[in-house]
């Protein structure tokens, strides 16, 4: 057990820790090479989420949204306005951080999503998992398709 934290600190301390966040060029950042990052905005199929499709206004949807996200736990809001929001996810054993964002995009029907591993190259599809289970609470309180 004493191996298996050592090597995860160890590779901790081998990731990328800057923080790279936001929208660019009305996209949210492109995701890096590695395999710890999914988005919508994402071309290839490695990194490739779809986008949530809404039902409702748009204006509903994002507050809903808000409500799921800020409700999940060690969820911290970094950033949140009218079209965005940014929220650190903490794992619950080794604390490692994970960079949530959403970009409502109304006139297009979609929040746009993107979910990133700080640190590290794999996540053990995390962060693929978690943009899924957001989708299925949206869609379970019939706010997007």
């Amino acid at each position: 057990m004493l191996t298996i934290c050592l090597l995860l600190l160890l590779l901790s301390a081998c990731g990328n820790n800057n923080v790279t966040t936001g929208v660019v060029d009305g996209h949210l950042t492109p995701c890096p090479e590695s395999p710890n990052c999914v988005s919508s905005d994402a071309l290839d199929e490695l990194h490739r989420v779809e986008p949530y499709r809404l039902k409702v206004a748009p204006e509903q949807a994002w507050r809903g949204l808000r409500d799921i996200v800020e409700a999940q736990e060690r969820v911290t809001v970094m950033s949140a306005d009218d079209t965005y929001l940014h929220v650190e996810v903490r794992s619950a054993i080794f604390r490692f951080v994970d960079d949530v964002e959403f970009q409502l995009r109304g006139q297009d029907g979609i929040i746009a999503v993107r979910s990133a591993a700080r640190i590290g190259h794999g996540d053990m599809g995390v962060n693929r998992q978690r943009v899924e289970t957001i989708r299925e609470a949206l869609r379970a309180g019939n706010l997007i398709e």
